[in-house]
């Protein structure tokens, strides 16, 4: 029996827009200002894309230039 197709549109991948988003703002943001959701941040964290760092001062999101 063949799979049926959903009417309803699979939730978008916004990693790229983050990656970006943190490309215009110098390479790194606060984790605080960033309006993607943690489940895009962590799928970028997991494919060693960008990288989060604990400054004192808050966490910040940064991109990873060990490529």
């Amino acid at each position: 029996m063949p799979k049926k197709k959903s009417t309803y549109p699979a939730p978008a991948d916004h990693s790229s827009l983050c990656l970006q988003y943190l490309r215009r703002c110098g390479g790194s943001a606060r984790l605080c200002t960033i309006n993607f959701s943690l489940g895009v941040i962590q799928t970028l964290v997991n494919r060693k894309l960008v990288k989060v760092t604990n400054t004192g001062a808050g966490f910040f999101v940064e991109l990873d230039e060990a490529k």
